[in-house]
């Protein structure tokens, strides 16, 4: 069905090229047969809650601006523009880690194994590719919706659908053929061991990978429809996400020994022998390219989302004119540019620290760490707007009437959240990171400085700051304040009334 602009199978190929990185599946495949209790009580604790609540506010709030617009509704100016800053950071150290696997993934194409291995662990290889993958995102961002909706819908199907059903039938082949698997298959191990409360820092991780699924409703009104629409993709989606992460993680746990999974390599060398196995060792080649297409696809996507957030943000007044210039296709250049040159910044970590693995993983935990900030905020904000514009019109409402069902999703949703934020400060056993505390306490810091930062730039805003672009939509509350006041008045009684 064509829509204005994107189709609900486009934004919901949009979500799933957003959530669903096979970059992480060897992170859990670790856990063998466990990994699908992890998937399937992070699904219901945590995915379907972030589902539920992200189609309640996108509808009921479907102005421009996301995370931006509804936490902004829900707490004033200042908590609004920090959840979107904190987005767009998140983005930011996000990103190197996927690029990190489209690295990995482009030293694959030599068919020599050994030698491609050798490859993906220099740390120079992998910061020219992140530097040039992420530059190739970001001029297809350049090109508005348009450029990043085809390219979910080509790449996505390219880059993620394909080499997924590829691992999951060659994994079937490989094990009707009568090879054991190198994981625990009995019953018993389904259930997880708790033992060790490092242990589980990593599959913790499973929380960052189902996040996302929100982010895509910066673009709602480019959905036609979108209160009927955006449910019906988000929750396609949702369910997408949990068959690929489990069939995927199963399909490189069965083939490939616990001992030899490496966080950045272990999804390619699985592609390898089963190609291997049936003969035709290139294939590991095209693989690794698929692989290499579905990572641009999903660095293109979370470019697009958070910036366009953020431009919502600078046009309500809370960053300086400059930065809600935006070319002839709405692509805000200078937050863009920004963003590379922090891009650049962080990619420098894969030489200061001991290993890829080292900075993939430390990166990767502050990007959970400043997401779960996002959801712990989002889940009270749907709380307190329930109580604050309890009349807002709602197409689609948690819970026919009173308020009861909305506590549970959502109270499920911020626990799950809170649990994860304190325990991502805490460094895996798996790694080598060095010093355990030095490792800890950069972690605190780096959080710290990002949420510093948009309470200094809040508190020093000006009133001219303020756009008068008709794309923007003010809040709820500051509509209230200009219709009994003049615009000089009204600035003065925003910024009273949000302190």
């Amino acid at each position: 069905m064509k829509v204005g602009g994107i189709s609900i199978f486009g934004l919901a190929l949009l979500n799933v090229t957003a959530v669903a990185s096979l970059n992480n599946l060897p992170a859990e495949a670790e856990y063998g047969l466990s990994s699908i209790f992890y998937y399937v009580v992070a699904a219901i604790f945590f995915l379907v809650p972030i589902a539920l609540v992200a189609a309640e506010l996108a509808t009921g709030w479907p102005e421009k601006g996301g995370i931006f617009r509804w936490v902004g509704e829900a707490f004033k100016g200042r908590i609004g523009f920090m959840v979107m800053f904190i987005a767009w950071v998140e983005v930011c150290v996000f990103i190197p880690t996927a690029l990190t696997f489209g690295a990995v993934s482009l030293a694959f194409i030599n068919p020599d194994e050994k030698e491609a291995e050798a490859l993906s662990g220099n740390n120079i290889f992998v910061i020219m590719i992140v530097l040039v993958v992420y530059a190739l995102a970001t001029i297809i961002t350049l090109f508005g919706s348009k450029g990043f909706a085809t390219m979910a819908k080509w790449g996505g199907v390219i880059g993620v659908f394909i080499p997924m059903a590829v691992l999951f039938l060659g994994a079937i082949a490989y094990a009707a053929s009568g090879h054991a698997p190198e994981m625990d298959v009995s019953w018993g191990a389904v259930i997880p061991d708790f033992a060790g409360f490092g242990t589980i820092v990593l599959a913790l991780g499973i929380t960052q990978m189902y996040a996302g699924m929100e982010m895509n409703a910066v673009h709602i009104k480019e959905v036609k429809n979108p209160t009927r629409n955006y449910p019906i993709a988000i929750f396609i989606s949702a369910g997408l996400t949990v068959l690929i992460f489990a069939l995927g993680t199963l399909s490189i746990a069965w083939v490939m020994p616990k001992k030899d999974i490496n966080l950045t390599q272990a999804i390619l060398v699985t592609y390898y022998d089963i190609f291997d196995w049936m003969g035709i060792p290139w294939g590991g080649s095209i693989a690794a390219i698929m692989l290499a297409v579905g990572v641009l696809v999903t660095v293109t996507t979370w470019v697009a989302g958070p910036s366009t957030g953020l431009l919502a943000g600078a046009k309500g007044g809370y960053l300086p004119p400059s930065w809600q210039k935006t070319n002839k296709h709405g692509a805000p250049v200078l937050i863009l540019g920004v963003q590379a040159a922090i891009i650049v910044v962080l990619a420098i970590l894969f030489v200061i620290l001991p290993s890829v693995q080292a900075a993939y993983q430390i990166l990767q935990q502050l990007a959970t760490i400043l997401y779960i900030t996002i959801y712990i905020l989002m889940f009270s904000a749907v709380i307190r707007l329930r109580y604050s514009q309890p009349d807002r019109p709602r197409p689609f409402r948690l819970g026919k009437k009173g308020n009861g069902f909305l506590w549970v999703v959502a109270g499920v949703g911020f626990l799950v959240a809170a649990f994860t934020f304190f325990v991502e400060f805490v460094p895996p056993n798996q790694i080598d990171v060095g010093s355990p505390v030095l490792y800890t306490v950069l972690l605190i810091v780096a959080v710290l400085v990002v949420y510093a930062i948009p309470n200094i730039i809040y508190q020093f805003r000006k009133p001219s700051w303020k756009s008068n672009d008709p794309d923007y939509a003010p809040f709820t509350w500051e509509q209230k304040t200009d219709a009994a006041a003049t615009p000089v008045a009204a600035a003065s009684a925003d910024t009273a009334q949000e302190e």
